[in-house]
């Protein structure tokens, strides 16, 4: 079974549901339209640059190409992170908490899965490794962004609890532990929801993907559950570690809060 390839024609068609869907929004004075449109236009430039950049990647199939396309992917990811935050650290903790965490979190689950679950040779195949650690890089990205923004509002807003709770002897670990502990639930409720509507509510975008290249259904559930174990994995891991960092660095060696450490 081959893939059905699609010509610029049927881009245009697709594409026209979003301009009128772009209309519908100006004429319902929405003010939405135009940041629909400049959506729809990086989507179309960004996917069609990483289409020739792939292109290169798998003709070559060196690990240098390999990690140099890898380490942009995660510091693209960690400055997503920082952006999507109404709180964040000042100067380089505002992007390195993000960036670490998921470097920590992905890159280490996307390894092991690539040379103790996937076996392929070699392991840092790029037809393998660039897909995989998107994956985990996109929906990481999520949860770590959800959580370090719940904690930074979160104790922005309850600064008087917490202050009280240091008062009264608590440590700082103490003080802001419930603010983490809540944190770390936002950060993993996406993929939680993924994993428990996946085949029932939605076919995820995987398992979607290889059914319509032709893969068998079964061989293409099966990389849909590792491909969702791996990331509740990383996502888990890299928001336990970004909410720890961060809870750490709102107080000083004194055990002060500090507030001031936030934009």
């Amino acid at each position: 079974m081959t893939v059905v390839p699609l010509s610029a024609l049927d881009l245009a068609l697709a594409a026209a549901l979003v301009l009128a869907l772009a209309g519908l929004a100006w004429i319902g004075r929405l003010g939405v339209a135009g940041t629909l449109l400049v959506a729809a236009a990086r989507t179309t430039v960004q996917l069609l640059l990483v289409g020739l950049v792939l292109k290169a990647v798998f003709a070559r199939a060196d690990l240098l190409w390999v990690a140099g396309l890898a380490l942009l992917m995660l510091l693209l990811a960690g400055r997503e992170v920082m952006a999507r935050q109404r709180r964040r650290f000042r100067g380089p903790w505002g992007y390195a908490l993000g960036t670490l965490s998921m470097f920590l979190s992905s890159f280490a689950v996307t390894v092991f899965a690539l040379t103790a679950v996937i076996g392929n040779t070699p392991w840092h195949e790029p037809r393998y490794a660039i897909p995989l650690l998107g994956m985990l890089l996109g929906n990481t990205m999520n949860g770590v962004a959800i959580g370090l923004d719940r904690l930074t509002a979160g104790a922005a807003e309850a600064r008087a609890a917490i202050e009280a709770r240091l008062a009264l002897g608590a440590r700082a670990a103490e003080a802001v532990a419930p603010l983490a502990r809540e944190a770390v639930r936002a950060g993993l409720i996406p993929i939680v929801n993924a994993m428990s509507a996946a085949g029932v509510v939605s076919l995820p975008g995987m398992m979607t993907g290889q059914i319509l290249a032709g893969t068998p259904p079964m061989e293409a559930v099966r990389y849909q559950v590792l491909i969702m174990f791996l990331i509740a994995a990383g996502t888990g891991f890299g928001t336990l570690a970004a909410v720890r960092l961060a809870a750490r660095r709102l107080f000083d060696a004194r055990e002060r809060l500090r507030l001031d450490r936030l934009r």
